[in-house]
């Protein structure tokens, strides 16, 4: 079994979209976390509907580390998965594969896996070659390249009681998590086979303030301090 936690804000063009493919993994009851930041849609409604369990978090205190860390300590599970609310899994094995590498019989060397993003058709150009350029079709065992990311990712439970995300910085706290966790001697697996669709792709095209921003945090784990 397996626990999914989705942080949430006007999401309603797509979770419901990304709760039935879940609803339709061959693992069955897997339990899902949403985690919504105040919003104004029918995001929480949808999410009720499918009968998740629901957490909230309020602007203010909002940060994506606290937000997850929100909806893992919720988890029932060992093996936890962090996936966008707009990302959408692509066919029913996206949970198998975690439960392979993470579960009972997984590997005890790895702390997490993170997978394959694709684009959709009316993804843009930028985000289109942003996601193929970087999701590639082998599967990398990382033992120094700290690169992870929450958009399609999971990780153990046991793990994260005594290394939760980085609640103070401004995003890129997958990444963050990642270095803490090479520094102590775990691997990072990414799995090409555990796909998603995300529309908007990594970057979200032209977004010169979320990019200033993401550069900045990048920069201060870079620098370790």
């Amino acid at each position: 079994m397996i626990s999914v936690v989705l942080r949430a804000k006007n999401e309603a063009a797509w979770i419901g979209r990304c709760l039935t493919a879940l609803a339709n993994q061959r693992i069955p009851n897997i339990d899902v976390i949403l985690v919504d930041n105040e919003s104004t849609d029918d995001t929480v409604a949808i999410a009720e509907s499918f009968g998740v369990t629901m957490r909230y978090i309020s602007r203010d205190e909002f940060s994506f580390g606290r937000a997850l860390n929100i909806g893992v300590e919720a988890a029932r599970h060992e093996v936890v998965s962090m996936l966008s609310s707009h990302c959408v899994p692509i066919d029913e094995l996206w949970a198998d594969y975690q439960l392979a590498h993470l579960g009972p019989d997984g590997d005890a060397g790895l702390c997490g896996i993170y997978g394959r993003q694709e684009p959709l058709p009316e993804t843009s150009a930028i985000d289109r070659r942003d996601l193929w350029t970087t999701f590639r079709d082998e599967r990398v065992r990382q033992r120094e390249d700290y690169f992870f990311h929450n958009a399609n990712s999971a990780i153990r439970k046991s793990i994260w009681n005594d290394h939760p995300f980085d609640e103070e910085i401004s995003g890129v706290e997958d990444r963050e998590w990642g270095k803490r966790m090479i520094a102590l001697n775990y691997e990072i697996l990414y799995e090409p086979h555990m796909r998603v669709y995300h529309h908007h792709g990594i970057h979200q095209g032209r977004d010169e303030g979320r990019a200033k921003r993401v550069a900045e945090v990048i920069d201060v784990i870079r620098m370790g301090t």
